[in-house]
């Protein structure tokens, strides 16, 4: 997938027909790299997302928006007071590169009439958003400052003049001939691909679009260009043409190509794509609704993934350090097992205390613990008198009898907290936007997993979200527990005592409530409660996984138990295999 040049021409077309002329109501910094801005224009609100993201930068309209922080970055700060209530005179691309440019009038604190330019660069990993003084070209601030540290070639920091990132060796296509077609053909390697040399002789192209241009002209874009002869050049300019002609008429179809299964999005592109004619090619009534459609899941699954990454770290080292403990506490127990015969070897010293030498190194006894073994060796210390050994033998007795009632006590303690983390990791894998994520580390935070960074952080209780809610073939609610919190809060209360409740057998996952309201549960809505518990598991990639399953009437939490923690009987046990297939048409 590619949000090129020309997907960039396609947005900045119909945002122009949209926000020029429109006023700069409200700016929310939502993300420390993505901005919203609320545009009222021509009697309508619209919100324009404006994303400097690493792996999905992009600018469209949006429809949906994310919660804002307690306290907005010192970015957003400087936006409001620059842009607050100014108007927008122009949005341009610059070239047929990434860049888009906001031409914004504004005053000044003093109410003297001011221009400021703010200006996206959708580049990958050199994604930016930035505020210039249109007038002088000095840079204001921007979303993401680049010293010299991070960049020798190109800094981005207040105070510098800003320029351009231009493209090397690069013509733009907006201005294609076929001499300027020839010339770069003839300057490129006769290894290169056909493909390749398209996009990296062009501004704007990407290697979608290569690919594509080549599928017009009937070529394979694999091919190098030493093999192709003067017709298939001159076709392959051909269709480069007629691909251009389009983007400078803007004759913009946006589609996004769904794959095999025709669930995930596969490509986008502002044409539809020949290269993909077998594919189910989705057409959308605007630029932004198609972008909308595929970045959602996909930014939303990038940013939990790497904002549950340090939480995976310290959960982690906790859990390996829980089985290290475990593996010492059983090898611990088993020692402790043998502990009888250091007291009968203290015995037999004491009866016997007369008849060992002192300097021996062992001696043998008789042994009248045991009829079958009539004689019993014991280990001296050599150093110690025969009494002395005695009371060595004693107190190891004393001192293992001891750490094996401990042991008894410690072991399903340990064996609780490593089922708790890797519930809690479930949770995390579970996990479908960032306020889950905050659920889960505020859980952390209470059992005293992690630390609290400040007091700064410290929030309002807020409300925990409710479960995820599906509804079975036969018409009844099925809810399932996201994390442990809600687990708790959806076994413990919201559960009746003649619910169906669900989970895994021995694996850690969701709690699952089938509600009955008063109703026999048929088999079907069990086996399909029972695939949503294994989905919602440690066992979703499995073939096939045990589910038990009980009235919630049976289902208690221990004393002292962790969040999320229970324990149950009378259950009974299904066997179900976790097809993604079903869970989606259980889905609401």
């Amino acid at each position: 997938m590619s949000f090129d040049g020309i997907v960039t021409r396609s947005v900045v077309s119909e945002i122009n027909s949209k926000l020029v002329g429109g006023r700069i109501d409200k700016i929310y910094q939502q993300e420390k790299d993505e901005l919203l801005l609320q545009i009222y224009s021509k009697g309508t609100n619209y919100r324009l997302l404006m994303s400097a993201s690493s792996n999905n930068p992009r600018i469209h309209i949006t429809r949906s928006s994310k919660s804002n922080p307690l306290s907005p970055p010192m970015f957003c700060m400087l936006l409001r007071k620059h842009l607050s209530g100014s108007i927008i005179l122009d949005i341009r691309q610059h070239h047929l590169d990434r860049v888009v440019i906001f031409t914004i009038t504004g005053k000044d604190e003093l109410g003297h009439p001011t221009q400021r330019d703010l200006i996206i660069e959708i580049m990958g990993k050199h994604s930016n958003i930035i505020l210039i003084d249109k007038e002088s070209k000095r840079i204001i601030d921007s979303i993401k400052r680049i010293p010299a540290e991070i960049s020798r070639v190109r800094q981005v920091l207040p105070g510098f003049s800003y320029s351009y990132i231009e493209s090397e060796n690069k013509e733009d296509p907006l201005n294609l001939s076929r001499d300027i077609f020839y010339e770069q053909l003839e300057n490129t390697s006769g290894s290169q691909k056909i493909f390749k040399f398209l996009y990296q002789s062009f501004t704007g192209l990407s290697p979608l679009a290569g690919r594509e241009i080549c599928s017009i002209s009937g070529l394979e874009p694999d091919r190098v260009i030493l093999s192709l002869e003067n017709k298939e050049k001159e076709q392959l300019y051909n269709s480069m043409n007629d691909f251009i002609i389009k983007v400078k008429n803007q004759e913009f179809e946006p589609v996004y190509i769904l794959g095999d299964d025709n669930l995930d999005v596969v490509a986008f592109y502002a044409f539809p794509l020949t290269q993909y004619s077998g594919l189910n090619q989705i057409y959308s009534d605007s630029v932004s609704q198609m972008l909308e459609i595929v970045y959602r899941s996909k930014d939303t699954n990038d940013r939990v993934k790497q904002k549950s990454a340090s939480l995976r770290k310290v959960l982690g080292t906790k859990l390996e350090r829980a089985q290290n403990k475990l593996s010492k506490q059983k090898e611990e127990l088993l020692l402790s097992k043998d502990r009888e015969k250091y007291k009968i070897y203290a015995d037999l010293l004491q009866s016997n205390l007369y008849r060992i030498n002192r300097g021996s190194d062992h001696v043998i006894l008789e042994n009248f613990y045991d009829e079958d073994l009539k004689e019993l060796s014991v280990p001296l210390d050599p150093k110690l008198s025969p009494a002395e050994n005695a009371q060595r033998y004693y107190k190891k007795y004393g001192k293992l009898k001891t750490a094996n009632q401990l042991l008894l006590e410690q072991i399903p303690e340990t064996e609780a907290e490593i089922s708790y983390i890797e519930h809690v990791l479930v949770s995390l894998d579970n996990a479908t936007d960032v306020k889950e994520l905050d659920e889960i580390k505020d859980e952390l935070i209470i059992e005293g997993y992690i630390q609290r960074r400040s007091m700064k952080n410290r929030s309002k209780k807020e409300k925990v979200a409710g479960p995820l809610s599906f509804t079975s073939s036969d018409g009844f609610e099925i809810l399932v527990g996201r994390n442990n919190r809600q687990n708790e809060l959806l076994t413990m209360k919201t559960a009746k005592k003649e619910d169906i409740w669900l989970h895994t057998k021995g694996i850690p996952g969701s709690h699952v409530i089938i509600r009955t309201e008063g109703q026999s549960v048929p088999d079907r809505t069990l086996s399909e409660a029972g695939v949503l518990a294994a989905y919602y598991s440690k066992g979703r990639n499995s073939g096939s996984v045990e589910v038990d399953y009980t009235e919630k009437r049976y289902v208690r939490k221990p004393k002292n138990g962790k969040t999320g923690l229970v324990v149950y009987d009378n259950q009974k046990t299904l066997v179900v295999n976790p097809y993604p297939s079903i869970v989606e048409t259980l889905k609401k």
